[in-house]
């Protein structure tokens, strides 16, 4: 005796997939990268990744692609708005908004941006595990699917003089980052890079985190490589900008449901 027919599958056009969208003006295009900058910084304070006043994301305006908005300087994370935002020139100078920005900060920033036309968004902040992995002085090790996606994609920046200031530190910081996703400044934390908002938060968090294994597990004892050809053929896998822009949507939708005031 047969039991009845199963399901039919249903299309996969008739399946929700979310993906990165297309804009329609430069202003949709600013305001939706504005958006994903109040949320991100939410998540970053969320993930406490805030100290004091250090630590920006930036993000590069659609129309004025020489100007980038950021968080103003002195305000909380968790509290910053679309309204709050600042768009600051390539020199640190404000040209839109009402706060200061973080000149040191900013210096950094401008020169990866100016570096990287490719760039969209540079997320720098002094992270626990971030500062700890950089106090050594080592790069992320291939012991995770995760740390894979920084295989010979990120950098050690073997340096450090002291807060930087100057935008030749900066270019600097920019030549060793290259063509790369992210940097672990010595003695200071990491930085990474993406071709939005929502990839650069994402290879933040991820890098981050990966950092905390790595310190867990060189704690625990000695961590075991993943071979060059699987990590290469992992990072071809997901570490693309298109892959941590999904990895990022539970994050994005999360916050932006549970704060929607951060859209004021």
């Amino acid at each position: 005796m047969h039991g009845p027919t199963p399901p039919l599958p249903l299309p996969t056009d008739r399946l929700r997939f979310a993906m990165p969208p297309m804009h329609e003006s430069v202003e949709d295009e600013r305001r939706h990268r504005k958006e994903r900058l109040a949320g991100a910084l939410r998540i970053f304070g969320r993930l406490g990744y805030e100290d004091g006043v250090s630590g920006h994301i930036t993000a590069r305006d659609p129309e004025y692609t020489d100007c980038f908005w950021v968080n103003p300087f002195g305000m909380p994370f968790r509290h910053v708005t679309v309204s709050d935002l600042v768009l600051a020139n390539q020199d640190g100078q404000v040209v839109e908004g009402a706060y200061h920005v973080n000149q040191a900060a900013f210096t950094v920033h401008a020169q990866v941006h100016a570096a990287r036309p490719d760039v969209v968004a540079v997320a720098h902040c002094h992270s626990v595990h971030g500062r700890a992995l950089s106090a050594l002085g080592e790069p992320l090790e291939p012991i995770t699917q995760e740390s894979c996606a920084f295989y010979e994609d990120h950098a050690l920046y073997d340096s450090y003089t002291g807060v930087a200031v100057d935008a030749e530190e900066g270019r600097r910081i920019a030549a060793v980052l290259g063509s790369r996703k992210a940097l672990v400044l010595r003695n200071h934390g990491l930085l990474t890079v993406g071709d939005s908002v929502d990839a650069a938060a994402w290879w933040f968090v991820s890098m981050e985190r990966s950092c905390q294994v790595q310190l867990t597990a060189q704690a625990a004892g000695r961590p075991v490589r993943i071979d060059h050809r699987m990590a290469v053929a992992t990072r071809e896998q997901l570490g693309g900008d298109l892959v941590a822009w999904i990895n990022y949507q539970p994050m994005w939708q999360e916050v932006s449901r549970s704060e929607p005031d951060l859209l004021s």
